[in-house]
Protein backbone atom coordinates (compact mmCIF):
# COMPACT_ATOMS: atom_id res chain seq x y z
CA UNK A 1 0.00 0.00 0.00
CA UNK A 2 1.31 3.53 -1.01
CA UNK A 3 0.36 6.72 0.58
CA UNK A 4 0.71 9.20 -1.80
CA UNK A 5 -3.39 8.81 -3.28
CA UNK A 6 -6.43 8.30 -1.99
CA UNK A 7 -8.38 5.12 -1.31
CA UNK A 8 -11.96 4.33 0.33
CA UNK A 9 -13.06 2.30 2.97
CA UNK A 10 -16.37 1.92 4.23
CA UNK A 11 -15.90 0.54 8.07
CA UNK A 12 -17.92 1.65 9.83
CA UNK A 13 -18.60 4.78 8.04
CA UNK A 14 -17.56 5.90 3.89
CA UNK A 15 -13.78 6.90 4.80
CA UNK A 16 -11.65 8.82 2.05
CA UNK A 17 -8.16 7.93 3.11
CA UNK A 18 -5.05 9.52 1.71
CA UNK A 19 -3.04 12.62 0.92
CA UNK A 20 -5.14 15.34 -0.32
CA UNK A 21 -7.92 13.88 0.20
CA UNK A 22 -9.59 16.81 2.38
CA UNK A 23 -9.46 19.00 -0.82
CA UNK A 24 -12.72 16.63 -2.02
CA UNK A 25 -14.66 18.09 0.56
CA UNK A 26 -16.14 20.97 -1.97
CA UNK A 27 -17.29 18.76 -4.50
CA UNK A 28 -19.01 16.59 -2.14
CA UNK A 29 -20.37 19.33 -0.76
CA UNK A 30 -21.97 20.67 -4.14
CA UNK A 31 -22.93 16.67 -4.74
CA UNK A 32 -25.29 16.78 -2.27
CA UNK A 33 -26.95 20.35 -2.72
CA UNK A 34 -25.15 21.45 0.87
CA UNK A 35 -23.85 24.99 0.55
CA UNK A 36 -23.78 26.48 4.34
CA UNK A 37 -22.08 24.83 6.16
CA UNK A 38 -21.04 25.48 9.89
CA UNK A 39 -17.04 24.20 10.41
CA UNK A 40 -16.22 23.71 13.77
CA UNK A 41 -13.19 23.31 15.13
CA UNK A 42 -10.34 24.33 17.88
CA UNK A 43 -9.33 28.26 18.32
CA UNK A 44 -4.98 26.65 17.19
CA UNK A 45 -6.36 24.72 13.95
CA UNK A 46 -8.83 27.93 12.81
CA UNK A 47 -5.23 29.51 12.85
CA UNK A 48 -3.41 27.17 10.96
CA UNK A 49 -2.47 27.45 6.77
CA UNK A 50 -4.45 24.44 5.71
CA UNK A 51 -7.36 25.49 7.31
CA UNK A 52 -7.44 28.61 5.91
CA UNK A 53 -6.88 26.82 2.32
CA UNK A 54 -9.52 24.72 3.35
CA UNK A 55 -12.38 27.78 3.86
CA UNK A 56 -10.61 29.40 0.80
CA UNK A 57 -11.18 26.14 -1.20
CA UNK A 58 -14.86 26.21 -0.28
CA UNK A 59 -15.43 30.01 -0.65
CA UNK A 60 -14.13 29.83 -4.46
CA UNK A 61 -17.02 27.25 -4.86
CA UNK A 62 -19.88 29.24 -3.44
CA UNK A 63 -20.02 27.34 -0.54
CA UNK A 64 -20.81 30.21 2.44
CA UNK A 65 -18.39 29.24 5.05
CA UNK A 66 -19.50 29.98 8.99
CA UNK A 67 -16.52 28.86 11.98
CA UNK A 68 -17.19 27.91 15.13
CA UNK A 69 -13.91 27.68 17.48
CA UNK A 70 -14.52 28.66 21.09
CA UNK A 71 -14.84 25.76 22.44
CA UNK A 72 -12.86 24.28 25.46
CA UNK A 73 -9.58 21.51 24.85
CA UNK A 74 -11.98 19.83 27.37
CA UNK A 75 -15.13 20.46 25.59
CA UNK A 76 -17.96 21.66 28.22
CA UNK A 77 -22.12 21.58 27.69
CA UNK A 78 -22.09 25.63 26.84
CA UNK A 79 -19.80 25.11 24.14
CA UNK A 80 -22.40 23.37 22.59
CA UNK A 81 -24.93 25.62 23.51
CA UNK A 82 -23.23 28.55 21.62
CA UNK A 83 -22.04 26.42 18.63
CA UNK A 84 -25.97 25.56 18.43
CA UNK A 85 -27.03 28.96 18.24
CA UNK A 86 -24.46 29.98 15.84
CA UNK A 87 -25.95 27.00 13.28
CA UNK A 88 -29.22 28.99 14.33
CA UNK A 89 -28.58 32.38 13.94
CA UNK A 90 -26.77 32.26 10.65
CA UNK A 91 -29.28 28.88 8.85
CA UNK A 92 -26.83 26.66 8.15
CA UNK A 93 -27.47 23.08 6.73
CA UNK A 94 -24.62 21.04 7.34
CA UNK A 95 -22.03 20.54 10.29
CA UNK A 96 -18.46 19.92 9.35
CA UNK A 97 -15.61 18.71 12.35
CA UNK A 98 -12.15 19.65 11.59
CA UNK A 99 -9.92 18.84 14.49
CA UNK A 100 -8.73 16.83 17.49
CA UNK A 101 -11.16 14.78 20.13
CA UNK A 102 -12.63 18.28 21.02
CA UNK A 103 -13.80 19.59 17.72
CA UNK A 104 -15.36 16.14 16.84
CA UNK A 105 -16.60 16.34 20.10
CA UNK A 106 -18.13 19.66 19.97
CA UNK A 107 -19.40 18.75 16.54
CA UNK A 108 -21.37 16.02 16.79
CA UNK A 109 -22.97 17.53 20.05
CA UNK A 110 -24.27 20.13 17.80
CA UNK A 111 -25.81 17.68 15.33
CA UNK A 112 -27.46 16.09 18.53
CA UNK A 113 -28.65 19.48 19.73
CA UNK A 114 -30.20 20.84 16.27
CA UNK A 115 -33.12 19.22 16.56
CA UNK A 116 -33.03 17.78 20.25
CA UNK A 117 -33.52 21.12 22.52
CA UNK A 118 -34.30 19.06 25.59
CA UNK A 119 -31.33 19.43 28.10
CA UNK A 120 -28.08 18.34 26.22
CA UNK A 121 -27.44 15.37 29.42
CA UNK A 122 -31.41 13.93 29.15
CA UNK A 123 -29.39 12.33 26.18
CA UNK A 124 -26.65 10.66 28.11
CA UNK A 125 -26.31 7.49 27.14
CA UNK A 126 -25.23 6.28 30.76
CA UNK A 127 -28.25 6.82 31.82
CA UNK A 128 -30.28 5.22 28.82
CA UNK A 129 -30.73 9.03 26.54
CA UNK A 130 -30.19 7.40 23.64
CA UNK A 131 -33.75 6.35 23.02
CA UNK A 132 -34.97 10.23 23.54
CA UNK A 133 -32.47 10.81 19.81
CA UNK A 134 -35.62 10.14 18.07
CA UNK A 135 -35.28 13.67 15.17
CA UNK A 136 -33.30 13.37 12.25
CA UNK A 137 -30.18 15.39 12.13
CA UNK A 138 -28.14 17.60 9.86
CA UNK A 139 -25.48 16.15 7.38
CA UNK A 140 -22.12 15.89 9.34
CA UNK A 141 -18.80 15.56 7.83
CA UNK A 142 -15.40 15.04 9.36
CA UNK A 143 -11.32 15.45 8.86
CA UNK A 144 -9.25 14.62 11.39
CA UNK A 145 -6.42 16.56 12.23
CA UNK A 146 -4.78 14.67 14.90
CA UNK A 147 -4.01 10.33 15.42
CA UNK A 148 -5.22 10.21 19.10
CA UNK A 149 -9.26 9.89 19.83
CA UNK A 150 -10.51 8.50 16.52
CA UNK A 151 -13.20 10.56 16.82
CA UNK A 152 -13.85 11.06 13.31
CA UNK A 153 -15.63 7.31 12.99
CA UNK A 154 -17.20 7.61 16.34
CA UNK A 155 -21.47 7.76 16.99
CA UNK A 156 -20.53 9.30 20.72
CA UNK A 157 -19.29 12.52 22.05
CA UNK A 158 -17.70 13.26 25.22
CA UNK A 159 -19.18 16.49 27.11
CA UNK A 160 -18.28 17.63 30.80
CA UNK A 161 -21.05 19.53 33.04
CA UNK A 162 -19.85 23.38 33.14
CA UNK A 163 -19.97 23.01 36.76
CA UNK A 164 -19.42 19.37 38.51
CA UNK A 165 -16.88 18.26 35.31
CA UNK A 166 -18.81 15.14 35.32
CA UNK A 167 -18.50 13.81 31.72
CA UNK A 168 -21.15 12.38 30.10
CA UNK A 169 -21.88 10.13 26.89
CA UNK A 170 -24.02 11.69 24.38
CA UNK A 171 -24.59 8.53 22.40
CA UNK A 172 -26.83 7.23 18.65
CA UNK A 173 -26.02 5.80 15.23
CA UNK A 174 -27.23 8.96 14.52
CA UNK A 175 -24.74 10.76 15.45
CA UNK A 176 -22.00 8.94 12.64
CA UNK A 177 -20.58 10.91 10.01
CA UNK A 178 -21.71 10.57 6.63
CA UNK A 179 -18.23 10.92 5.18
CA UNK A 180 -14.84 10.81 6.72
CA UNK A 181 -12.23 12.74 4.65
CA UNK A 182 -8.54 11.67 6.24
CA UNK A 183 -5.77 13.39 5.54
CA UNK A 184 -2.58 12.52 6.73
CA UNK A 185 -0.76 16.05 4.63
CA UNK A 186 -3.08 17.95 7.26
CA UNK A 187 -1.03 15.97 10.10
CA UNK A 188 2.00 17.13 9.02
CA UNK A 189 3.00 19.90 10.87
CA UNK A 190 1.86 19.06 14.53
CA UNK A 191 4.35 19.66 17.16
CA UNK A 192 5.91 16.35 18.59
CA UNK A 193 4.32 16.81 21.93
CA UNK A 194 0.78 17.34 20.20
CA UNK A 195 1.46 14.24 17.94
CA UNK A 196 3.34 12.10 20.99
CA UNK A 197 0.37 12.91 23.64
CA UNK A 198 -2.64 11.60 20.60
CA UNK A 199 -0.76 8.79 18.93
CA UNK A 200 -0.24 7.35 23.19
CA UNK A 201 -4.23 8.25 23.47
CA UNK A 202 -4.40 5.76 20.01
CA UNK A 203 -2.53 2.98 21.65
CA UNK A 204 -4.20 3.52 25.13
CA UNK A 205 -7.39 3.21 22.88
CA UNK A 206 -6.42 -0.37 21.17
CA UNK A 207 -4.65 -1.68 24.47
CA UNK A 208 -7.72 -1.39 26.49
CA UNK A 209 -9.59 -2.60 24.04
CA UNK A 210 -7.97 -5.37 23.72
CA UNK A 211 -8.12 -6.43 27.21
CA UNK A 212 -11.95 -5.00 27.80
CA UNK A 213 -13.83 -8.12 29.57
CA UNK A 214 -16.59 -7.83 26.72
CA UNK A 215 -16.31 -10.25 23.99
CA UNK A 216 -16.24 -9.13 20.28
CA UNK A 217 -13.33 -11.16 18.59
CA UNK A 218 -13.34 -8.63 15.66
CA UNK A 219 -13.02 -5.50 17.51
CA UNK A 220 -9.80 -7.51 18.87
CA UNK A 221 -8.46 -8.13 15.69
CA UNK A 222 -8.53 -4.60 14.57
CA UNK A 223 -7.20 -3.51 17.86
CA UNK A 224 -4.23 -5.57 17.48
CA UNK A 225 -3.56 -4.28 14.25
CA UNK A 226 -4.05 -0.33 15.65
CA UNK A 227 -0.99 -1.73 18.28
CA UNK A 228 1.06 -3.07 15.52
CA UNK A 229 0.78 0.10 13.25
CA UNK A 230 1.40 2.42 16.15
CA UNK A 231 4.42 0.40 17.22
CA UNK A 232 5.75 0.67 13.80
CA UNK A 233 5.57 4.44 13.14
CA UNK A 234 4.43 6.05 16.33
CA UNK A 235 8.21 7.54 17.26
CA UNK A 236 9.27 8.01 14.16
CA UNK A 237 5.74 10.21 13.62
CA UNK A 238 7.30 12.61 16.86
CA UNK A 239 10.77 12.82 15.87
CA UNK A 240 11.42 12.13 12.20
CA UNK A 241 7.76 12.56 10.73
CA UNK A 242 7.01 11.63 7.02
CA UNK A 243 4.09 10.65 4.74
CA UNK A 244 3.90 6.72 5.88
CA UNK A 245 4.33 7.43 9.63
CA UNK A 246 1.97 9.91 10.19
CA UNK A 247 -0.43 7.93 7.69
CA UNK A 248 -0.17 4.49 9.74
CA UNK A 249 -0.78 6.29 13.01
CA UNK A 250 -3.86 7.93 11.67
CA UNK A 251 -4.76 4.61 10.37
CA UNK A 252 -4.45 3.08 13.87
CA UNK A 253 -6.08 6.36 15.41
CA UNK A 254 -9.56 5.09 13.71
CA UNK A 255 -8.88 1.58 14.03
CA UNK A 256 -8.68 2.05 17.82
CA UNK A 257 -11.76 4.24 18.03
CA UNK A 258 -13.46 1.20 16.03
CA UNK A 259 -12.16 -1.13 18.19
CA UNK A 260 -13.23 0.36 21.37
CA UNK A 261 -16.54 0.09 20.85
CA UNK A 262 -16.00 -3.10 22.82
CA UNK A 263 -15.24 -1.48 26.13
CA UNK A 264 -12.41 0.22 27.54
CA UNK A 265 -11.16 0.58 30.82
CA UNK A 266 -9.14 1.51 34.43
CA UNK A 267 -6.37 3.95 31.97
CA UNK A 268 -9.45 5.91 30.87
CA UNK A 269 -11.13 5.82 34.42
CA UNK A 270 -7.63 7.45 35.50
CA UNK A 271 -7.33 9.86 32.80
CA UNK A 272 -10.97 11.02 32.13
CA UNK A 273 -10.60 12.89 36.23
CA UNK A 274 -7.09 14.92 35.51
CA UNK A 275 -8.78 16.45 32.45
CA UNK A 276 -11.94 17.34 34.04
CA UNK A 277 -10.10 18.91 37.17
CA UNK A 278 -6.77 19.62 35.91
CA UNK A 279 -7.67 20.24 32.55
CA UNK A 280 -5.15 18.10 31.50
CA UNK A 281 -5.25 16.55 27.75
CA UNK A 282 -6.58 13.65 27.26
CA UNK A 283 -3.58 11.86 25.31
CA UNK A 284 -1.30 12.87 27.78
CA UNK A 285 -3.05 11.87 30.74
CA UNK A 286 -3.77 8.31 28.85
CA UNK A 287 0.08 8.51 28.29
CA UNK A 288 1.41 8.84 31.27
CA UNK A 289 -0.98 6.21 33.25
CA UNK A 290 -1.09 3.65 30.72
CA UNK A 291 1.67 1.61 32.17
CA UNK A 292 0.37 1.80 35.42
CA UNK A 293 -3.16 0.66 34.57
CA UNK A 294 -1.68 -2.28 31.94
CA UNK A 295 0.62 -3.33 34.72
CA UNK A 296 -2.70 -3.83 36.90
CA UNK A 297 -4.75 -5.75 34.65
CA UNK A 298 -1.87 -8.28 33.90
CA UNK A 299 -3.11 -10.93 36.59
CA UNK A 300 -5.70 -12.99 34.94
CA UNK A 301 -4.78 -11.76 31.60
CA UNK A 302 -1.60 -13.41 30.88
CA UNK A 303 -3.07 -14.91 27.74
CA UNK A 304 -3.85 -11.46 26.56
CA UNK A 305 -0.64 -9.93 27.65
CA UNK A 306 1.25 -12.42 25.76
CA UNK A 307 -0.64 -11.69 22.62
CA UNK A 308 -0.02 -7.95 22.84
CA UNK A 309 4.19 -8.43 23.45
CA UNK A 310 4.15 -11.06 20.41
CA UNK A 311 2.29 -7.76 18.43
CA UNK A 312 4.82 -5.44 20.09
CA UNK A 313 8.13 -8.04 18.77
CA UNK A 314 8.77 -8.72 22.35
CA UNK A 315 11.84 -11.01 23.29
CA UNK A 316 9.95 -11.25 26.45
CA UNK A 317 6.17 -12.50 25.51
CA UNK A 318 4.76 -11.49 29.12
CA UNK A 319 2.97 -8.42 31.04
CA UNK A 320 5.82 -7.53 32.39
CA UNK A 321 7.73 -6.82 29.38
CA UNK A 322 4.60 -4.73 28.18
CA UNK A 323 4.72 -2.35 30.72
CA UNK A 324 8.43 -1.64 30.25
CA UNK A 325 7.97 -0.90 26.39
CA UNK A 326 5.31 1.33 27.56
CA UNK A 327 7.52 3.10 29.44
CA UNK A 328 10.01 3.21 27.12
CA UNK A 329 8.26 4.10 24.06
CA UNK A 330 6.73 7.31 26.50
CA UNK A 331 10.66 8.16 26.97
CA UNK A 332 11.19 7.76 23.46
CA UNK A 333 8.03 10.38 22.42
CA UNK A 334 8.90 12.88 25.53
CA UNK A 335 6.27 12.15 27.95
CA UNK A 336 7.01 11.94 31.68
CA UNK A 337 6.46 8.78 33.56
CA UNK A 338 5.30 10.19 36.74
CA UNK A 339 2.17 12.29 37.05
CA UNK A 340 3.69 14.91 39.50
CA UNK A 341 5.07 15.84 35.99
CA UNK A 342 1.74 16.97 34.64
CA UNK A 343 0.67 19.16 37.58
CA UNK A 344 -0.50 16.61 39.89
CA UNK A 345 -0.61 17.31 43.45
CA UNK A 346 -0.80 15.10 46.75
CA UNK A 347 -3.83 16.99 47.40
CA UNK A 348 -5.72 15.74 44.41
CA UNK A 349 -5.67 12.32 44.84
CA UNK A 350 -8.53 11.72 46.92
CA UNK A 351 -10.96 14.09 44.49
CA UNK A 352 -9.26 12.21 41.58
CA UNK A 353 -10.19 8.69 43.59
CA UNK A 354 -13.91 9.93 43.93
CA UNK A 355 -14.17 10.99 40.05
CA UNK A 356 -12.39 8.21 38.99
CA UNK A 357 -15.04 5.59 41.11
CA UNK A 358 -17.74 7.91 39.11
CA UNK A 359 -16.38 7.08 35.70
CA UNK A 360 -18.25 5.23 33.25
CA UNK A 361 -15.11 2.99 31.26
CA UNK A 362 -13.55 0.98 34.39
CA UNK A 363 -16.79 -1.38 34.35
CA UNK A 364 -15.47 -2.83 31.40
CA UNK A 365 -12.06 -3.51 32.43
CA UNK A 366 -11.03 -7.16 32.64
CA UNK A 367 -10.44 -6.83 36.44
CA UNK A 368 -13.16 -4.99 38.99
CA UNK A 369 -11.32 -1.76 40.11
CA UNK A 370 -12.52 -0.45 43.63
CA UNK A 371 -11.94 3.61 44.93
CA UNK A 372 -8.93 2.04 46.73
CA UNK A 373 -7.57 0.86 43.62
CA UNK A 374 -7.89 4.25 42.21
CA UNK A 375 -6.07 5.64 44.90
CA UNK A 376 -3.15 3.38 44.91
CA UNK A 377 -2.75 4.08 41.27
CA UNK A 378 -2.72 7.67 41.24
CA UNK A 379 -0.27 7.43 44.49
CA UNK A 380 2.47 4.89 42.53
CA UNK A 381 2.00 7.18 38.99
CA UNK A 382 2.18 10.42 41.73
Amino acid sequence: MTFDKVYQYNFPTTIRFGAGASKELGDYLLRNNLSRPLIVTDTTVSQLEFFRQITTDLQKKNIAVEVFSNIHKNPVKSDVYKGTDLYDNTKRDSIIGIGGGAALDVARAIVLRVNHREDLFKYDDLIGGDVFVTNDVPHFITIPTTAGTGSEVGRSAIIADDETHQKKILFSPKLLAKIVFVDPLLTMDLPPFVTAATGMDALTHNMEAYVAKMPHPLCEGIALEGISLIHQSLEKAVNKPDLESRSKMLIASLMGAVAFQKGLGVVHSLAHPLSSLLDTHHGLANAVNIPYGMEFNIAGCEDKFRRIARTLELREETGEAVVKYLFDLNTKVNIPHQLRDIGVKQEHIETLADLAIADFAHPNNPKPVSREDFRNLYSKAL
